[in-house]
């Protein structure tokens, strides 16, 4: 069988790490406060409709390909870290979707929530494995639409030669 190699990459990084955490006992820290706080996020991820997590897909995207052109347009090193500082931080405080930060994120919800934390945790309930793939979905098209039509095809309009 043939792998694509990024994207099952991605996924097999994402549930490796997960196993660590897990591994190292982090969802107990602070009386189970992080694992508690681990299915709170999950949870609020997985719960909005599947429009709502598609545009905040493709605002993430937007987001992520401004700190990857301010990346390359910096010219030190410092000057790229403070410039990607500022959108990716922007897309973490809006509650923005990455599919790829989400391939951490929800896993990890899910097994903190199979150890038995988030009990207090409204509607823990509908972390599930099929959630995590909802999420995904929408998040993924989202940031493909975001990075592809919004991004791409409005730098190839901006840029492209007037004849």
């Amino acid at each position: 069988m043939r792998r694509c190699g990024k994207c099952c990459s991605r996924v097999e990084g994402a549930l490796l790490l997960v196993l660590l955490v897990t591994a190292a006992g982090t969802m107990g820290l602070t009386d189970g406060a992080v694992g508690d706080l681990a299915v709170s996020t999950a949870v609020a991820k997985v719960t909005p409709d599947w429009w709502t997590l598609f545009a905040r897909g493709i605002l993430c995207n937007v987001l992520v390909c401004l700190a990857v052109r301010i990346g390359f347009a910096a010219r030190s090193v410092s000057d790229k870290v403070l410039g990607i500082l500022l959108p990716i931080a922007g897309f973490v405080a809006m509650g923005f979707e990455h599919c790829v930060a989400n391939m951490f994120f929800l896993p990890m919800g899910l097994a903190a929530k199979l150890l038995g934390f988030g009990a207090g945790v409204a509607d823990a309930g509908a972390l599930s494995v099929g959630a995590i793939v909802y999420n995904l979905s929408a998040a993924t098209l989202g940031n493909i639409l975001g990075g592809s039509l919004f991004v791409a095809l409005g730098y190839w309009y901006l840029n492209a030669k007037k004849c």
